[in-house]
């Protein structure tokens, strides 16, 4: 197993390598954007909306949804554990419960919740990984989608269904769906990676070729970097 904790404290030269290694693509279908959600949320809805998912290490996940237009503010954190144990030192043990997720703020009439999550299974993980993502392994690496209500919940076991019956991935989707019972914000150093620290070799390997993949197969919906906003954590 190899550790994102690990490659970050290794020399320079073995960080490459680890992440050269590592790195794996995304999907079967990392080429060309997955079809859209036959089921989504209708465009007329007014305020601010949040998604919450999980798919691996929280800064790629993050900033590929900082480079969505619609989407106001993103957030890392954890999810799917308790609030004692929503800590990086606890919840990278792989004991708490919690997933490596973000927040997602969004504007509805620029962009669906079904749009997001098609942009979260083409170019933002491998939904067929178990427990892990690239080099990330772990039950807080596992993906999950978060529901917030009723509506998000059918879109998303919709689409999966859906991503199913066009077999587009070679082996079971895994994703799991599930009623997000509360989120906290990870620790500030966490947020805005991906911004803050592009020349990383775990973000070089990692998570730019996500960004890529959104600019690639999304240009209508990317957006350049944001100005960074720091978030209150409380």
């Amino acid at each position: 197993m190899i550790r994102r904790t690990a490659i970050l404290a290794a020399p320079l030269a073995t960080m490459l390598m680890l992440a050269v290694s590592a790195c794996q693509p995304v999907s079967a279908a990392s080429d060309a954007a997955l079809p859209a959600p036959a089921t989504d949320a209708p465009t007329t809805a007014r305020g601010e909306q949040v998604a919450v998912l999980a798919g691996g290490c929280f800064w790629g996940i993050e900033a590929v949804f900082e480079h969505v237009k619609g989407v106001h503010k993103v957030i890392a954190g954890y999810a799917g554990g308790n609030a004692d144990t929503a800590r990086y030192d606890l919840v990278s043990e792989g004991n708490t419960g919690h997933a490596e997720s973000v927040r997602v703020l969004f504007d509805p009439t620029q962009v669906s919740y079904g749009t997001l999550l098609q942009v979260f299974f083409s170019v933002a993980l491998d939904p067929t990984e178990r427990n892990r993502q690239g080099p990330d392994s772990g039950t807080q690496y596992r993906s999950v989608i978060f529901y917030g209500n009723d509506q998000q919940k059918q879109i998303a076991n919709a689409y999966i269904a859906q991503l199913t019956a066009a077999k587009s991935f070679p082996a079971p989707i895994v994703t799991q769906v599930v009623p997000l019972r509360a989120f906290y914000a990870a620790e500030a150093y966490h947020q805005h990676y991906f911004q803050r620290h592009p020349d990383n070799p775990y973000i070089v390997y990692n998570d730019a070729p996500k960004v890529a993949r959104l600019k690639q197969q999304f240009p209508a919906l990317y957006q350049p970097d944001q100005q960074i906003v720091d978030v209150q954590l409380h």
